[in-house]
C-alpha cells in the first residue's frame, strides 16, 4: 500500500493479514506490546516529517522560539505545514482547527498536548481557531446517552479554555449544537465523493458497525473548509486550515485532502504529534480505562507522586552498583520522557540525561524532578479551570463573527 492523498490507505483497516501495528482513531497499538515505529507511520499515510529547516522558519518568522514540542519533535510530522507558513509569510491569514471527543469527565496530560501545542500556534500567528467537540461521535462509539455526552462535551471545554485560548479568536462548538445549515451542505458534498468501499478500507468499518459510524468521518471532515462557518469566514472560501493533531486522527485527514479539490476547497494542512506514552511504557497511548497509565488534570500532588514512583517504567539498572557502573537506559526511561515532553528548560533536560544516562544520577533523583515538573503543571491548569463560569464556556461557543482584523494581514 502506498501513502500519500487520494490513496486508500489504512494501518489495521479493512482486511489482510496480522498488521505489525495498528494506527487509528479509534485504536493504537503495536505487535507484541511493541513501541509504535513512527518512520513506518510517516511511509504509509504518505506525510512528511517535520525537519529543523521548517522549525527554524517557525521561529524567524514568528519572532519567538520554537515551541518545546516543535524543538523536540514531538509534533514531527506534517503535511503542507510548508504552504501555510507561505501564505503566512505573504502576509496572509490562515485558521486553526482541532478537536477533542468527550468520553471521560477529565483529561489526562496526553489530552491537554494537542491544545497547549495550539494555543501558541495561535499566540504565535495570531490567527483564528474553531474546536470541534465530537459530542455525537462519542455518543456512538462509547455508547452513550445524547444528553450524557453534551454535558461531558461542556465540561471538556472548561479544560480547553482553562489552556488560555483567546475568546476573541477561539471558536468551541459541539457537533449536537452547531451542525447544520453551511456546516450541513458541505458534509453532504463530502459524503457523496466517499464511496463505502472507500470508508471501509480507510477507516477499517466492518459489517457489525452501525450506520451511524460509517456516517460521521464526513462531520470530522468540514471543520478542515472555511465555508462551514459563514459566521466566521464569510467570503474567504479560500483560507488555509492548519490541523494540529495526533498521528491516528490522520485518516480522516487523508480523506478530506482527497475530496476537497473535487468540491473546489483547499486541501487543509496538518501538524501532526506523537502518541504521549503511557506510564507503564512506550506501548501506543494512554488508556482511559486503566486511571494507573497517566497523569490526570485532576490528580492531586499525592496523586502525582504515587503514581510517578509506583508506576512510571524506569530505564534505571536493578542495582545502584549496577546503575552506577552501566546507567540508565533513556530509549525505555518514561520520567526522562515525560520531562521531554513538559520541562521547559532545554540545558537541565540535556544535563539529566546526560547524568542519568551516565549512572551519576539515580532513578528517584529523576523521578522527584518529573513530580515537581508535572505538580506545577497541574496545580496551574487546576487553578485557571476552577475560574472558568459557564457563561465563559458560553462565551466560546457563541455564534459570533471573529473581528474582521483577524483576517487581514499578518502585523494585525
Amino acid at each position: 500500500m502506498q501513502g500519500g492523498d487520494g490513496v486508500v490507505v489504512g494501518l489495521g483497516g479493512g482486511g489482510g493479514g496480522e498488521e505489525e501495528q495498528v494506527v487509528n482513531p479509534w485504536e493504537v497499538s503495536a505487535k507484541d506490546g511493541g513501541k509504535i515505529d513512527y518512520d513506518k507511520l510517516i511511509e504509509k499515510f504518505g506525510c512528511q516529517r517535520l525537519d529543523d529547516s521548517l522549525i527554524r522558519r517557525v521561529e524567524r518568522l514568528t519572532s519567538r522560539t520554537a515551541h518545546v514540542f516543535l524543538r523536540r519533535g514531538v509534533f514531527f510530522a506534517h503535511r503542507d505545514f510548508n504552504e501555510i507558513l507561505d501564505v503566512y509569510e505573504k502576509g496572509e491569514k490562515f485558521y486553526l482547527y482541532t478537536g477533542r471527543g468527550p468520553s471521560s469527565e477529565a483529561l489526562h496530560l496526553g489530552h491537554l498536548i494537542p491544545f497547549m501545542f495550539t494555543k501558541y500556534l495561535q499566540d504565535a500567528f495570531k490567527v483564528p481557531l474553531v474546536i470541534q467537540l465530537t459530542d455525537d461521535e462519542k455518543c456512538m462509539w462509547k455508547n452513550l446517552s445524547v444528553e450524557e455526552s453534551q454535558r461531558l462535551a461542556r465540561e471538556n471545554a472548561k479544560d480547553i479554555i482553562a489552556c488560555g485560548f483567546d475568546v476573541t479568536r477561539t471558536f468551541i462548538f459541539s457537533d449536537f449544537d452547531y451542525v447544520g445549515g453551511a456546516f450541513y451542505k458541505n458534509m453532504v458534498k463530502v459524503a457523496k465523493c466517499v464511496t463505502f468501499n472507500k470508508v471501509v478500507g480507510i477507516f477499517g468499518f466492518t459489517p457489525e458497525d452501525h450506520i451511524g459510524k460509517i456516517s460521521f468521518p464526513p462531520v470530522q471532515a468540514v471543520p478542515s473548509f472555511p465555508s462551514s462557518f459563514p459566521h466566521l469566514f464569510a467570503g474567504k472560501d479560500n483560507l488555509r486550515c492548519l490541523i494540529p493533531c495526533a498521528i491516528d486522527q490522520d485518516p480522516y485527514f487523508r480523506m478530506t485532502r482527497d475530496v476537497a479539490p473535487r468540491l473546489g476547497y483547499q486541501k487543509p494542512a496538518l501538524i501532526e504529534s506523537s502518541f504521549f506514552p503511557a506510564l507503564q511504557g512506550e506501548n501506543g497511548k494512554m488508556s482511559a480505562s486503566d486511571p494507573n497509565s497517566a497523569i490526570y488534570v485532576t490528580d492531586t500532588a499525592k496523586d502525582i507522586k504515587t503514581k510517578i514512583n509506583r508506576y512510571a517504567f524506569s530505564g534505571g539498572q536493578d542495582s545502584i552498583e549496577n546503575h552506577r557502573k552501566y546507567g540508565a537506559n533513556l530509549e525505555v526511561d518514561i520520567p526522562i520522557k515525560y520531562l521531554g515532553f513538559f520541562l521547559e528548560d532545554d540545558d537541565e533536560l540535556e544535563h539529566i540525561r546526560k547524568e542519568y544516562g551516565s549512572g551519576r544520577m539515580l532513578t528517584g533523583e529523576v523521578k522527584k524532578r518529573l513530580i515537581e515538573v508535572l505538580t506545577e503543571l497541574v496545580e496551574r491548569h487546576r487553578k485557571a479551570r476552577a475560574a472558568v463560569t459557564d457563561e465563559m464556556v458560553d462565551a466560546f461557543m457563541a455564534v459570533r463573527p471573529f473581528h474582521i482584523c483577524l483576517l487581514k494581514d499578518s502585523k494585525s
